[in-house]
């Protein structure tokens, strides 16, 4: 990105560029890094801990940028088949791991993780399913039934990866709203009900077919239990208490929080006296909400809010671009109400990136519909 940058930046046209930066949906992130900024100023901890703070947040100062230049370039769906082929690649990565270990780039424990973590790599699978959806409707509408076939083959084999190889529990969740969403987006009724019980049936099929999908729904009751009866930290049990103990801090200082980089601070408070895994320090919160909360109270919700709520209306035409946009949005939204998941390096990056180059390319769809709406109202020149 910083390469990027170098390039960009000198062939940046100022005055469009301002233009850009007034649509709210390139001003918010600039204004929550900002928001990211100023908060320093009311934080008890140490300065590094509070600048340290800020880089969760700085990504988002990307987006204006990617939506200016994708706007410009013609190279935004690259972007899109480079995402979707590296994705291929580490699907394919990742069946060859579960069988043979030894072929890991990065010594993850879970099986089937060639490298990074499960939570990543279902994100990325996930946005390749719903990327490729409407791919496969539209290709068997205009009889291209070979590639409608290879799509639907490639989304067969990320879905079986997801359900049959590793999951993040998280995506379940996710993966119910996009296929809601698009059947709202790009179904008639009939077909719609035809795509619900098709998933339903696809869905008895694979929790009786894969005991790994079982397993890992049903922990989360045996988790549950541990932490109530035992207090033994389990994945769920430490959830619910990071967000026990963010609703309790947050209501300490409810209006603007208790500054930049102070997650750190609150949670080792806590930990004082504990022992094992409930002793650790922690920043995250595994909640996007209670994460800004607790730093910059209801106005670094506000701002959260709004940003999310204008990235989705940027995203509200029909169109390839605007549908991918769209599905990154709503995909981080959700993810979001279990995870930090705008705020985490991996996904916070495919956020920004999804939005500014998809951004760009709806601006740039739009602007050519204007210029050409332009010269159909001019009529004939004599």
């Amino acid at each position: 990105m910083v390469i990027w940058f170098i390039v960009l930046i000198p062939t940046i046209e100022p005055r469009r560029f301002l233009e850009v930066l007034k649509g709210p949906a390139c001003w918010l992130p600039v204004a929550f890094v900002g928001l990211a900024v100023v908060g320093t100023l009311w934080a008890d901890g140490p300065w590094p801990a509070r600048l340290q703070g800020i880089s969760p947040v700085a990504k988002l100062l990307a987006i204006p940028f990617l939506i200016y230049h994708f706007e410009r370039s013609r190279r935004g769906f690259w972007v899109l088949v480079a995402f979707l082929a590296s994705c291929a690649l580490l699907m394919g990565l990742s069946w060859l791991v579960l069988f043979a270990p030894g072929w890991k780039i990065a010594a993850t424990e879970v099986p089937g993780v060639p490298l990074k973590n499960s939570i990543n790599q279902s994100q990325e699978f996930a946005l390749c399913i719903f990327g490729l959806a409407p791919l496969v409707l539209a290709s068997f509408k205009q009889r291209r039934l070979a590639l409608a076939a290879a799509c639907a083959a490639l989304m067969l084999a990320f879905f079986a990866n997801m359900m049959f190889v590793v999951l993040a529990r998280t995506a379940l969740l996710y993966m119910l709203v996009l296929t809601i969403l698009f059947a709202a987006r790009h179904l008639e009724r009939r077909a719609m009900w035809l795509l619900f019980m098709g998933a339903a049936a696809i869905a008895i099929l694979t929790w009786f077919t894969s005991p790994y999908l079982r397993e890992r729904v049903e922990r989360v009751g045996f988790e549950y239990r541990e932490y109530t009866e035992v207090f033994e930290p389990t994945s769920t049990g430490q959830r619910l208490e990071y967000w026990r103990i963010s609703i309790r801090s947050v209501g300490e200082a409810p209006l603007f929080g208790h500054g930049t980089g102070s997650t750190r601070q609150l949670f080792d408070r806590e930990a004082v006296g504990k022992t094992g895994a409930w002793a650790n320090s922690i920043t995250n919160p595994h909640n996007q909400t209670l994460y800004v909360a607790l730093q910059w109270g209801v106005l670094g919700c506000i701002v959260l809010y709004a940003m999310w709520y204008f990235h989705l209306l940027l995203f509200r035409e029909a169109g390839f671009a605007a549908w991918i946009g769209l599905i990154v949005v709503v995909q981080n939204i959700v993810s979001s109400l279990l995870n930090s998941h705008l705020f985490d390096f991996h996904e916070g990056w495919m956020y920004v990136l999804g939005v500014g180059v998809a951004g760009g390319m709806v601006a740039r769809a739009k602007r050519a519909g204007n210029a050409r709406s332009q010269v159909n109202d001019a009529g004939p020149v004599a």
